[in-house]
């Protein structure tokens, strides 16, 4: 099955599972869709969602945001992952934005000059907040487009490329966000049955699971020989 049959295939269940996906993080405009975004770097949605509110409510804007000041800021978002890091970006791309002329705009380069906003937190401001088509990547993308067949799996920016090339422009908003939940909800990284996937069972190589099979579980015992 050539790579773009296999993705329409794909993308027909994925349509069928999540007709009208989500956005995954809780948020209120396109600043706050940034910070939420800027904020889950190796943090879970949850955990995420469950910070924010309070955050929100404190600074809804990028005035409010230089007004808490990082340590400020951090005391909304400490329990997240790289917390320390992260309010002193938020606090310094609130700085931007302000000098900017306050708003957030649907624009790759202004996006990605803000500090600790990267490709793939433009990526989704623009998809989400603007309607823009793009293909962001995260770790389910990546790792599911690898055992699909889809891309070869070795950087997140070739990973990017080859999902573009084979699912339809006008689904890529839609799409990235449908891989997410299923990665979440049907395709773990470990543990999976590949049989019983309702992707994985047609989409992914005899190689791909010959070597999860062989793969080391943790905690598993090796056998002797």
């Amino acid at each position: 099955m050539r790579r773009r049959e296999k993705a329409d295939r794909i993308g027909e269940v994925l349509d069928e599972l999540y007709p009208d996906p989500p956005v995954p993080l809780d948020h209120r405009d396109p600043y706050t869709l940034l910070v939420a975004v800027a904020l889950s770097a190796q943090t879970t949605d949850k955990k995420v969602n469950q910070v924010t509110p309070a955050l929100f409510d404190a600074a809804p804007t990028p005035e409010k945001m230089v007004e808490l000041g990082p340590d400020g800021i951090l005391g909304y978002i400490r329990e997240v992952g790289l917390a320390p890091t992260k309010a002193k970006n938020l606090w310094t791309a609130a700085n931007q934005i302000v000098d900017a002329g306050g708003e957030v705009i649907g624009d790759w380069e202004f996006l990605e000059s803000l500090a600790g906003v990267g490709h793939k937190t433009a990526s989704v401001v623009m998809a989400q907040a603007f309607g823009v088509p793009a293909f962001p990547v995260d770790t389910h993308i990546h790792r599911l487009a690898a055992r699909w067949g889809l891309s070869d799996g070795t950087k997140v920016e070739k990973t990017e490329h080859d999902l573009k090339a084979v699912f339809p422009k006008e689904t890529w908003n839609a799409r990235h966000l449908q891989i997410i939940f299923f990665g979440r909800e049907y395709c773990p990284a470990l543990r999976h049955d590949f049989a019983a996937c309702p992707i994985c069972s047609f989409a992914a190589s005899k190689k791909v699971i010959n070597g999860y099979a062989r793969t080391p579980r943790p905690g598993a015992r090796k056998l002797s020989t």
